[in-house]
């Protein structure tokens, strides 16, 4: 009996085509990131798919959120950090905000819309960007981008106040012991 490799749902390409935010994704590289889901199991032939739809569209958000989702399910979490850090480049100049998140302020986007895609895509970037800063043990740098995200949707649409309730309960596990 053969096994059937194991896709996260993320790297689903229709999801992909779905997600892509603004469309207009090539053929080539629609079939270059089916391609990587398909081999997903085979991390260098998937990679390999990836970096070319990322050579035939760079910057593309599907392209972008492919990559980050890569490497995040394989653990590379370093590389999926330097992913978002791009994503985050990518959403504010969509947005047309300052590059430097910390910059951000409420009123520069609609970020208390969740149906508001380009905002939400910041919003979801810097969730991601915050999450992977606390799983490297960047809990500064975690803690301040979610409280970034608290500042630009007091609403919390997104659960920032989850992740930091985990930041705050970080290490506490080993003091109980």
């Amino acid at each position: 009996m053969t096994a059937t490799p194991v896709v996260p749902a993320d790297m689903n390409p229709e999801w992909l085509a779905r997600a892509c935010l603004g469309g207009n994704l090539p053929q080539q590289v629609e079939q270059h990131l089916r391609q990587a889901a398909l081999d997903y199991q085979n991390d260098a032939v998937a990679e390999s798919h990836l970096f070319q739809a990322q050579a035939l569209a760079p910057g593309h958000a599907a392209v972008l959120i492919a990559l980050y989702r890569f490497y995040f399910y394989k653990g590379r979490l370093a590389d999926a950090l330097e992913v978002a850090e791009r994503c985050l480049v990518k959403a504010a100049r969509d947005n047309q905000l300052t590059e430097d998140w910390r910059c951000v302020r409420r009123g520069d986007a609609e970020f208390s819309s969740y149906d508001a895609i380009l905002p939400r895509f910041y919003l979801f970037t810097l969730k991601g960007y915050a999450y992977l800063q606390m799983r490297l043990g960047r809990l500064e740098q975690s803690h301040a981008a979610l409280m970034k995200m608290l500042e630009l949707d007091p609403s919390d649409k997104l659960n920032a106040t989850v992740l930091l309730n985990v930041l705050a309960r970080h290490g506490l596990e080993d003091e109980d012991e």
